[in-house]
């Protein structure tokens, strides 16, 4: 298994994906200007009447929970069904699984309906979804149940996906590697929609490495939390660090991203 951030940014700017999110409400601005700001394209297409026919422009698609409503979940399916069709990488987001049944549920149908390439969740929201104890409160995971990585390599292949489970450390599982990311800060914590840009940062490296599932999921994790860093050099606070971060996105050397990545097996 070869990790190679650096590699994988730099065909994103050369190549400048489309990635097809269907994502909330709460972070719709956050998500696209990330993506921006990495290097490759947004498109926020929700209305089921075009998803199909926008997924088929895509490089990956990004599915995020957050603000649930039927016709939503409907545009996800269609669009989901309609990616499997092209071999276009699905990532799901189960924002809030474990807090309501009706979130729960969705995840869960996603999952049983689409092919799923990567889970990228809190360790609440991926607990809830194999079955493990797990304390979600609201959209914040409070308690996980198991250890991170163990969760990560049992949601891997149970649900037969690559499972990335985010916290003060990264965990992505095959469920037969995995790999333990310590890049990222405090204050990624302190911003809403973080967790949600990781997911877009996900499929973004999905796009640029559509057949590598668990190294763009890691490589994703890497850039991002890498970002972090450097947006917090300087910050004051909340604020200033989240508008440091779509400039700390943009300007990630390829070059040295490599070496800047704390990298583990787990």
């Amino acid at each position: 298994m070869t990790i190679s951030p650096g590699e994988t940014l730099a065909a994103i700017r050369e190549r400048r994906p489309l990635v097809h999110q269907i994502t909330n409400y709460v972070v719709m601005n956050e998500t696209a200007n990330a993506t921006l700001a990495l290097g490759a394209l947004p498109v926020m297409a929700h209305g089921r009447e075009e998803v199909e026919e926008m997924v088929a422009l895509a490089g990956a698609l990004v599915l995020n929970i957050g603000t649930l409503s039927p016709p939503w979940v409907e545009a996800m399916l269609l669009a989901g069904k309609a990616a499997n069709v092209r071999g276009v990488p699905v990532v799901l987001d189960p924002v809030g699984a474990g807090a309501t049944r009706y979130r729960t549920e969705t995840a869960r149908r996603l999952l049983a309906e689409l092919d799923v390439a990567v889970l990228r969740g809190n360790a609440g929201e991926v607990a809830t979804l194999v079955g493990a104890e797990a304390e979600v409160r609201g959209v914040e995971s409070i308690s996980g149940g198991a250890e991170p990585a163990e969760l990560a390599r049992r949601a891997a292949s149970t649900l037969g996906v690559v499972a990335s489970v985010t916290g003060a450390v990264d965990h992505v599982s095959d469920g037969e590697r995995t790999v333990a990311i310590a890049n990222g800060h405090a204050l990624l914590a302190s911003v809403t929609g973080t967790g949600c840009m990781s997911s877009a940062m996900t499929g973004c490296f999905l796009a640029a490495k559509p057949g590598g599932a668990l190294e763009a999921a890691a490589e994703a994790l890497v850039a991002f939390g890498v970002a972090g860093e450097d947006a917090a050099v300087g910050a004051k606070g909340p604020g200033s660090f989240h508008a440091g971060l779509y400039d700390a996105l943009s300007l990630l050397d390829p070059a040295s991203l490599d070496g800047r990545a704390r990298v583990s097996e787990a």
